[in-house]
């Protein structure tokens, strides 16, 4: 009788062990899996969300992603110090659905809007360091000891605006109705805009 009470005691014992070892193992699983995918969401959000923009909140946005920054600063080339090259950025996006043209504003955050760089008719989404001409753009050259922040913008468009207004290398007070009259195309349509891209970047005058 003793012999057989025991192994009850045991044979439960090994349950109760073995039902406490899944329960701690369960929600632990279950809390990486949630923690994962808030994460996830959270950074997708980032990369699409314009509403913090006063030229482009009322589009939503897609990635862009460029080769001449790093840790937040344009690189030295890009810029039309003494130091630089005058080079445009490299950027990248994906191709935007429906999107047939792409046009790009280059601006100054700190010093009114200043127009550093301009172009239309793009139909390429990769485009290598140095593909603006000279006309197009003039790099980030702040005064001397300064740090300003420059915003590139990728306007997705269904189809070619008649102009792209607005003159590179000096500031521009209106900007966002330049900028909003891309939502308009050659022919008159408006909704041309379908999504806006966007960058941002520092560079620092030595």
């Amino acid at each position: 009788m003793r012999k057989f009470l025991s192994l009850i005691i045991i044979g439960a014992m090994v349950f109760g062990a073995a039902g406490c070892s899944a329960k701690e193992t369960a929600p632990v699983t279950e809390d990486t899996e949630e923690t994962t995918t808030a994460t996830t969401a959270v950074s997708e959000a980032d990369l699409t969300d314009n509403s913090d923009d006063i030229f482009v909140s009322a589009y939503s946005g897609f990635k862009v992603t460029s080769e001449s920054l790093h840790d937040g600063k344009w690189d030295e080339i890009c810029s039309k110090t003494s130091e630089g090259e005058n080079a445009s950025p490299q950027l990248s996006w994906d191709p935007v659905e429906g999107a047939a043209t792409y046009v790009i504003y280059m601006v100054d955050m700190n010093a009114s809007n200043f127009l550093h760089w301009k172009s239309a008719g793009i139909t390429e989404t990769t485009l290598p360091q140095g593909w603006a001409s000279v006309v197009e753009y003039a790099g980030p050259y702040p005064p001397s000891g300064t740090t300003h922040r420059y915003n590139v913008y990728v306007f997705a468009l269904k189809a070619p605006v008649e102009k792209a207004r607005g003159a590179v290398n000096g500031p521009v007070y209106n900007l966002k109705e330049f900028m909003d009259e891309l939502d308009t195309d050659a022919e008159g349509n408006t909704g041309n805009v379908i999504s806006v891209g966007r960058i941002s970047g520092t560079y620092t005058s030595k």
